[in-house]
């Protein structure tokens, strides 16, 4: 039996009791869901259902909308990927945040809802998205590394990076049985010794260095990356043939 879309182990009651009640659609309840965003990120949590009432709230209301809820609900989407969340957050939130921003030059024209900080800031999380999506572990962490934008976008979620670390090498795991260190390292965003920890201890990985001049990492065997061959059985009577024959020596009308 799969999990429940709703469900959140950690979710306290006061918040559950709001989900599960007509104060979900209450404009009050939207500094109570924002404080939730918060604690999420700072105690590592997730509840995908809460932040998503939280951006539903706003779009009822958006006079109540915040950059920083906003940002942070998107960055811990971020952490659970490969699930959708990124994508149903981003479809709750207004088109004009979703617009690129203006690349006008004239200083004398009239700034578009698409130059907003918080329009840049979705733009800059989408990037991470994709990159994810796309499975370009590497050109992930080199765009996180090169604009001091992503820095401050994920100061708020608290081990941002090593949460990211464990959704990739989950995804990995999932994919293959051996990786040459090399593009792991670039995989991870990790070299030398933490890599070395990274994957030994958290993981439970084995490196093989006698493999090369740069060594393999092994995964062991799970359900995921196993391969097992498949057989496909169709069941085909006789008198199907028989018309397959027929219908080969029939006159064209």
């Amino acid at each position: 039996m799969g999990i429940a879309f709703d469900h959140a182990p950690e979710r306290p009651e006061h918040i559950d009791a709001i989900l599960n009640g007509l104060d979900r659609y209450n404009p009050e309840t939207t500094t109570v869901f924002q404080d939730y965003v918060s604690q999420q990120c700072e105690h590592r949590t997730y509840d995908c259902y809460a932040n998503l009432a939280l951006l539903k709230l706003y779009q009822f209301n958006p006079h109540l909308l915040r950059d920083e809820p906003v940002t942070n609900i998107l960055t811990k989407a971020l952490t659970v990927f490969p699930s959708p969340d990124f994508s149903l957050c981003t479809h709750l939130l207004p088109s004009y945040i979703l617009s690129p921003p203006s690349s006008s030059n004239n200083p004398s024209s009239n700034p578009t809802p698409g130059d907003a900080p918080l329009s840049e800031a979705v733009q800059k999380l989408t990037i991470l998205n994709n990159l994810l999506s796309g499975a370009k572990y590497r050109e992930f962490w080199q765009t996180l590394d090169k604009d001091d934008l992503y820095a401050d976008l994920i100061a708020d979620v608290g081990g941002f990076e090593e949460l990211m670390r464990v959704r990739i090498a989950v995804t990995v795991g999932q994919s293959c049985r051996e990786v040459e260190r090399g593009v792991l390292e670039g995989w991870l965003g990790l070299t030398g010794a933490p890599f070395e920890h990274f994957v030994r201890e958290v993981c439970g990985w084995g490196v093989d260095d006698t493999r090369g001049a740069k060594g393999m990492v092994v995964i062991p065997i799970n359900k995921e990356n196993e391969a097992k061959g498949t057989v496909v059985k169709e069941d085909v009577k006789f008198e199907q043939f028989g018309r397959v024959v027929r219908r080969a020596y029939e006159q064209p009308a």
